[in-house]
């Protein structure tokens, strides 16, 4: 069994470690080296590393669709698979038309539900309870392809963004395999999506980060969750900015302007909210590690008083 793996971020990896194990992964297509860190030195991506480990060819074309020779290689691998995970790309029709069981994708999101770039982040500030990957034939349209396994995963009330995308990785190599096994002894049949049912999960960026607390407590409590790891939710102490990284709804209600500080304890900051009080357990402020508000004020003084922007 000839496979093409395209991938690019951490996320990838597992799955193309499960397809080394099982398959013959014939090349690696991923992501041109990018600047990394304050040296902005050029990086390789996860997936390019794993791939040199294990000795196999990789390319790094800035784009598939009309790239003459990246098309030709593709060709003369002659493979009975691409599987694409987190790419980064679009695959045209030229390049989707060449292996002969077709292009497998997978997906961190149940489909249709949350199509599209961050669909693991969308689900978790949108307080959904499921979670989960799909693998799926893919087309020409943003992920619309037919699906073919899916893999459920609950999302409880205080997982973050990232901890649900590791669950979600460590998971999707094994659900790939499956799907391959499956295709190849013709044990899948295909479920064409619904879309009428389908939601696009916008990318994110820090713009959308700076919390509203006209919002309820559930519903800022899964913002910030959701936009942990990146891009962080963050809201204005005076002049500096302040990341939250980990909240927690509570029973209790104030009278005060939304945004005030009503409470500073080693449990954490009360801050008013639209209907009612949320607790404030994890922060960093400018030029400082991200810390347990506990840990925080042994050094440092939050005012009772202040009104989060």
């Amino acid at each position: 069994m000839k496979i093409i793996f395209m991938g690019t971020p951490e996320f990838s990896v597992p799955s193309l470690s499960a397809l080394i194990d099982e398959f013959e992964v014939s090349a690696v297509f991923t992501q041109p080296d990018r600047p990394k860190g304050r040296g902005k030195k050029l990086a390789m991506s996860p997936v390019k590393e794993l791939a040199i480990n294990f000795n196999i060819p990789v390319y790094q074309p800035l784009k598939l669709k009309n790239n003459i020779e990246m098309i030709e290689i593709i060709k003369n691998i002659k493979p009975d698979f691409i599987v694409v995970v987190a790419f980064g790309q679009i695959l045209p029709k030229e390049v989707l038309d060449i292996p002969k069981c077709g292009c497998i994708n997978l997906h961190a999101s149940l489909l249709p539900k949350y199509r599209g770039a961050a669909p693991i982040n969308w689900s978790v500030i949108n307080g959904d309870s499921k979670s989960g990957n799909t693998t799926m034939k893919m087309d020409v349209g943003l992920d619309t392809g037919d699906m073919l396994l899916t893999e459920e995963v609950d999302i409880t009330s205080e997982i973050t963004a990232g901890e649900l995308h590791d669950i979600l990785s460590s998971g999707g190599g094994q659900l790939l395999v499956k799907t391959i096994n499956g295709i190849v002894n013709n044990t899948i049949k295909p479920v064409k999506q619904e879309n009428e049912m389908s939601s696009y999960a916008a990318k994110l960026g820090k713009e959308m980060a700076n919390i509203d607390w006209k919002c309820s407590s559930s519903d800022i409590h899964n913002f910030i969750r959701g936009l942990n790891a990146w891009p962080i939710a963050y809201t204005h102490y005076e002049n500096a900015v302040m990341k939250i990284y980990r909240s927690k709804v509570i029973e209790e209600l104030s009278d005060k302007k939304v945004g005030t500080i009503i409470e500073v304890s080693k449990e954490g900051l009360k801050v008013v909210t639209g209907n009612g009080v949320l607790l404030i357990e994890e922060i960093q402020f400018p030029g400082k590690k991200p810390l347990k508000v506990k840990d925080y004020i042994i050094g440092n003084k939050i005012e009772i008083g202040i009104i989060l922007i």
